[in-house]
């Protein structure tokens, strides 16, 4: 499962201490939206305003209700969610063993949802959407020859092509050779770096969106699923949508992740972007009326 994001706060998955991610994460949604202590305590479900703040200050901790609520605050599911649980329970356990069992917790649930962070010159991986695909693809045909693997492709790329593809994908560490023709990931999950994101991955992007475009004439309804909407909306609305849409993302890939195999590699596109300019407030004219925010 590779992910194509622009993150500015690290994975939870990076953290030994639950104080330091809360306060990273009120940190960023500072940044980045109008955002308080009170609201953050608000959505986690907390009356006292400054609780959280008392939290991270280190002179409260979290309850088990609390630890969920948090979570859910913050936007992780699946590993996320179980891992941030184990890391409050670590960072409040008061006898060695009760630490030693979550901090194992912790390692399993790491070692079972790896994400790779692609920089360097691993982010050729983005450069053509065969690497992508067959890293999906190769360890669900184990003992495929290059051959069946183009074939199972439809043929978009040869034999030969196929071949290359998987000397790169060995040698830059995307795919462990395990027998002859047999494959497996090295890493559950990808996420390419913030530098790679204006080259790239902005490329696949481009790639990604004209193959959705061929899927709605090339699949029948069965075995697709598009849906859409058109929208008026302000630049609060669209920080809670793209949340919304970040947390939808990693329940997919939590699906997608927690049991290995399949029997077909799909394309998940989240996309929301502008139809019309801005329209500022108190402007007028024919186009203000035609593009109103209902």
């Amino acid at each position: 499962m590779e992910v194509y994001i622009l993150d500015v706060i690290k994975s939870v998955f990076e953290y030994d201490d639950y104080r330091s991610f809360m306060s990273d994460y009120y940190q960023w949604k500072k940044r980045t939206s109008a955002f308080s202590w009170r609201e953050f305590a608000k959505v986690s479900g907390f009356s006292s305003p400054n609780y959280l703040k008392v939290v991270c200050d280190g002179k409260s901790g979290l309850s088990n209700p609390g630890t969920k609520r948090v979570a859910k605050a913050m936007g992780l599911v699946g590993a996320e969610y179980d891992y941030f649980q184990q890391l409050v329970r670590f960072g409040q356990a008061k006898k060695d063993a009760e630490k030693e069992d979550a901090y194992a917790e912790m390692i399993n649930i790491v070692s079972s949802h790896q994400v790779r962070v692609l920089e360097g010159e691993s982010i050729s991986f983005y450069e053509s959407w065969k690497y992508p695909v067959l890293r999906e693809l190769v360890p669900m045909m184990p003992g495929a020859k290059p051959s069946d693997l183009s074939k199972a492709c439809r043929g978009v790329f040869s034999a030969e092509e196929v071949r290359n593809a998987l000397a790169f994908l060995t040698r830059a560490r995307f795919l462990r050779k395990t027998a002859s023709d047999v494959y497996e990931q090295e890493d559950r999950s990808l996420q390419a770096s913030v530098a790679a994101m204006p080259t790239q991955v902005r490329a696949m992007h481009k790639e990604m969106a004209n193959f959705a475009k061929d899927a709605i004439e090339k699949y029948p309804v069965s075995e697709r699923n598009f849906s859409g909407a058109t929208i008026g909306i302000d630049e609060e609305d669209y920080a809670k949508i793209v949340e919304e849409l970040d947390a939808c993302r990693k329940r997919i890939i939590s699906i997608a992740t927690a049991k290995k195999g399949g029997n077909r590699v799909y394309r998940v596109n989240l996309q929301l972007f502008p139809l019309t300019e801005k329209i500022l407030k108190g402007e007028s004219g024919s186009a203000n009326k035609g593009c109103k925010k209902r």
